[in-house]
């Protein structure tokens, strides 16, 4: 796909186009702990199973938020089918560019399962001819009716001539 098509393919992007759902991902303690190890927070409400049962608000360990929010590249790739770390799905490249709105309305519990859902809100060039994509997207538990994650979220796509 050329430049011209692939930033055609975002531009055409419409508001209120669904993207697609995820399907559902383990977060399990062995995850935690090492975005614990990573981050270097080892707070015991997410890594300590007993300090949590004892004398967490919850009676088990939770994900960490930042967790949840770090897994939305990996579900967006899930929901449109995309394997992005083997070929980008496009010439040039999209990175994060940050949040206009996140909340983090629920904790995941330790072996539950998440998936998320993506619609675009807004797709735009910005005054540098990129193509600024904001995503509506939800993390849903599995089980629950309260998502983890609700957020408005922003990516930028850069022509490969932009670098």
């Amino acid at each position: 796909m050329t430049t011209a098509a692939n930033a055609d393919l975002f531009s055409n992007l419409r508001p209120g186009q669904e993207l697609g759902c995820s399907a559902w991902v383990a977060v399990n303690q062995g995850m935690i702990d090492r975005f614990a190890e990573a981050t270097l927070d080892l707070d015991p409400m997410h890594v300590d199973s007993e300090w949590a049962r004892n004398k967490g608000p919850f009676g088990h360990t939770i994900a960490f938020g930042f967790l949840t929010t770090s897994l939305l590249t990996h579900l967006l790739h899930l929901a449109m089918h995309t394997d992005h770390a083997r070929e980008p799905a496009v010439e040039g490249y999209f990175m994060n560019y940050g949040f206009d709105r996140m909340r983090l309305s629920a904790p995941v519990p330790v072996d539950s399962r998440i998936r998320g859902r993506f619609h675009v809100l807004e797709s735009r060039r910005d005054s540098k001819d990129r193509i600024v994509v904001k995503f509506g997207s939800t993390v849903e538990i599995e089980g629950s009716e309260k998502p983890a994650l609700v957020a408005e979220w922003l990516a930028i796509w850069v022509p490969p001539e932009s670098r």
